[in-house]
Order: structure tokens, then sequence, then C-alpha cells
């Protein structure tokens, strides 16, 4: 990294240390599981959600208002970030948060193909990327799936929907493959090397989750490589080709060559639930973030670390209340945790 490039990320990078530094503590979650709904939203409502919760107070109340809470925060967190950023700052992180544009135009397409009530959908939509939320929200009133994708006709996403033909799962995963092709493009050309180490690291990760799930649904080797995505940065597309072929004990046994195998080591025999194993590849992904991050203070990894570490923390405080809400046991709860 040289001079100019400290320069141009010493900013951004002392607002991302002050802003991760307001992130719930992991010693909370513990104490989390010990209390009720209401003085979990009590907590949060004396947080930095505190004018989420108060303002959302007045529409919703128990875990709606939690739900709601914490997707306004986590939306208005992240466009924080593009605001208070400038430059190639700006533009990477424009282009990395558009992944939450995916997120909706799936939740939208999956909760209109299940029959989802508009407020259901929209519980579920967290607006960080570029479409608004008065925009997602005009296209929730949309009654069916072929009018939602209609839609999005004149926009970047269209490409990936036009081919829809009545399988969630294709187009799901022809959004997920073009934000990747698309990201991997722009932060080549941007020559940010940091960054894209990064993604093909994140890109690794979901096909591990993939492979692993695909495995034990004992689906066939064309089939499991339709749904991968190309360019990761150690499962090459060969490797990917290879452990899509592989018998599931096979496949697991041949994880042990990458550096991946020593978060899931012991708990690669637990089959039978992958929960274990994709909450360990989850906490992967975030104590790497955290360790290039540390190495390279003035760079944009500190913002995806942070960006990262947002979400984890969003994505507990909502698991803990949903498994509060539905009577989950403690370790049911807290084996769902990144923590």
């Amino acid at each position: 990294m040289g001079a100019a490039n400290d320069v141009k990320y010493a900013y951004i990078a002392a607002r991302v240390r002050a802003m991760k530094g307001k992130l719930i503590p992991k010693e909370m979650y513990p104490k989390f599981l010990n209390m009720e709904i209401p003085e979990i939203t009590r907590f949060i409502g004396e947080s930095e959600y505190k004018k989420d919760v108060d303002e959302l107070g007045k529409k919703y109340s128990g875990i709606d208002l939690v739900e709601h809470a914490l997707n306004q925060n986590l939306a208005l967190t992240y466009r924080k970030l593009i605001d208070v950023s400038q430059n190639e700052a700006n533009f990477l992180i424009t282009e990395y948060l558009r992944s939450w544009d995916i997120w909706n135009i799936k939740t939208i397409i999956r909760g209109k193909f299940s029959g989802a009530s508009e407020d259901e959908i929209l519980e579920d939509v967290v607006s960080a990327g570029q479409l608004r939320y008065r925009e997602l929200t005009e296209i929730v009133k949309i009654g069916t799936v072929e009018g939602v994708i209609a839609a999005f006709a004149k926009t970047p996403h269209y490409p990936a929907l036009e081919g829809y033909n009545g399988v969630l799962a294709d187009i799901e995963n022809s959004l997920d493959r073009m934000y990747y092709s698309n990201l991997i493009k722009v932060v080549s050309a941007s020559g940010n090397k940091l960054f894209l180490k990064f993604l093909r690291t994140e890109i690794d990760l979901k096909n591990l989750k993939m492979l692993f799930r695909m495995k034990r649904a004992d689906m066939e080797r064309e089939d499991i490589l339709k749904l991968l995505i190309p360019g990761g940065m150690e499962l090459k597309d060969a490797d990917l080709s290879r452990l899509a072929a592989m018998p599931l004990s096979e496949f697991v046994r041949a994880i042990e060559e990458y550096s991946y195998w020593k978060a899931i080591s012991d708990v690669s025999g637990e089959l039978t639930s992958l929960l274990n194993i994709e909450t360990r590849l989850d906490k992967y992904g975030l104590a790497y973030a955290a360790s290039i991050s540390y190495y390279y203070p003035l760079s944009i990894l500190p913002v995806l670390d942070y960006i990262l570490s947002k979400k984890i923390e969003v994505d507990n405080l909502r698991i803990i209340v949903r498994g509060k809400e539905t009577s989950l046991q403690e370790d049911i709860i807290k084996a769902h945790l990144v923590m």
C-alpha cells in the first residue's frame, strides 16, 4: 500500500473504526439468551438502534418492531458509509453493497412465489443498496412474480431475471453469479488487490456452503456446478468440478487440502445438520476480515470488515428474537449465533 492509498483511505478508516467501536460486544449475546423479547427491545432501544426503535415503535410492536428496527438501522448504517466515503472508496463500497439489491429482489420474488403478504415481504427488505425503500415498497405491491420481474426490465438486474421458467433457484443463482461476475470486473479494473482477495475468499465460503448442502441432498454433479459461483480464491473452476463429482464422504476428506478445513475440522462429521458447518464458515469469514483489516488499517479492508461485522450483529439479534418467539431451546439458538 503506497502513501497515496494511505491518505485516500485515512478518513473513512477512522470513521469506520469509531462505528465498529459501537457494535454490541460479543459477551452480550449469552446475556440476551436469558432475556425476554421486551427486555431485548428495551436494550436495543437504548443503544445505536434507539432512533429506529423510537420511530418505528409508533407503527410496530413486539418482534415486528425489532425486525423492522434492525433492518432500517442496517440500511441507514450502510448508506452512511456511502455518504461519508469519497472517490475510490465510495465507488467500491457502493458496488459491494449492491448485494442488498440482489437480496431484496430475491426476497420480493420469493414472497410473491409463496403467497406472502406485502407486510411479510417488507419485513425482510433491507434498502442498503441502490434500490430505495419507497421504490421497493411499490414493487412489493405488484401481484405476481412475472409482474415483479417486468418491473426490473430497465435495470441491470434484468438479464438474470428474464429467463424465469418457474424455478426460483435458477434466477436466484443467476442473480448471484451476475453480481459476483460484475463485482470481480469492477474491483479488478480498480487495481485494488486487497479487496479482490477478500472477495474471492467470500466466494469460496459461499461455494463451500453450497457444496455441503448439495452433497447432502445427493444432487448430480452437473446440477451442483450450475449453482456454484466462479472466481474463488482457492476453489478454482477445476477444484469445483472435481469436488462436485465426489460422493459426500470423499468430498469431506478432499476439503482437508484447503485452508478452510481448520475452521470446520472438528464439526465436519456432524453432517446430519449443516448448521455447525455453516456457522463455522461464517466465523472464519468474520475472523479473516478482521485479521486482514488489522494488517492493512488504511485500506478498504476495515470498511469491508465493518460491513460484515454489522450484518452479523443484526443477524445474531434477529436469530435470538426469532428463536425466543418460537420458544426454541437456548442451546439451539446459541448454535446459530456467529460470535
